[in-house]
């Protein structure tokens, strides 16, 4: 993992700011795929704010919502120079809950399913794939929360439609399979 996560920072210090001074650093892929353990280790590297995608999503069927949440709350103000901040999903009250600042940095990692998605992509400066056989992530996804279970066909649905449509892994400027016991660089 120290190695993957060296080869994402490297590209994140070589890379230029694209969200006005701001460099977005955006790890995407399938769930279960290792995401947020991949971008929890990137921002304590780069000691980056990190914003979940999973905040964003309003519920079980909103993945497409979040992507627009994710522009209009955390790129398109940084891109103007202005702070981000978010509206948190509440998803055991199902809607959503506080207002959450994000602190101003050099740096910002947005990570979860759908976070590179157009428009928010066109805005990173480093976009990062991360993808594993779907029983790994299965398995993975339960291990993590098993009330995840009834909508893990619904969710998956969701993005496979949104990946197809938005060709977002060919346009990752870094993909990672961790079907493995480690991170296995494809590109």
């Amino acid at each position: 993992m120290a190695e993957r996560v060296a080869v994402v920072v490297a590209h994140v210090d070589s890379s230029e700011p694209r969200c006005g001074t701001t460099r977005l650093v955006v790890v995407d892929g399938p769930s279960g795929a290792g995401k947020t353990t991949l971008a929890r280790r990137v921002a304590d590297e780069l000691s980056a704010p990190t914003v979940h995608m999973d905040d964003l999503y309003p519920g079980w069927d909103g993945l497409h919502d979040g992507v627009l949440r994710a522009h209009e709350w955390v790129a398109e103000p940084l891109s103007r120079g202005l702070p981000a901040r978010y509206r948190r999903w509440d998803w055991a009250l199902d809607r959503y809950a506080e207002w959450v600042q994000v602190p101003a940095s050099d740096v910002v990692v947005l990570e979860g399913c759908g976070s590179a998605v157009r428009p928010v992509g066109d805005a990173a400066s480093t976009v990062v794939w991360v993808e594993a056989d779907e029983p790994v992530r299965h398995a993975r996804g339960m291990a993590r929360d098993a009330a995840y279970e009834p909508f893990w066909d619904r969710w998956a649905a969701q993005e496979k439609d949104l990946y197809a449509v938005d060709g977002t892994r060919a346009r990752a400027d870094l993909l990672f399979d961790t079907t493995g016991d480690g991170y296995v660089p494809l590109r």
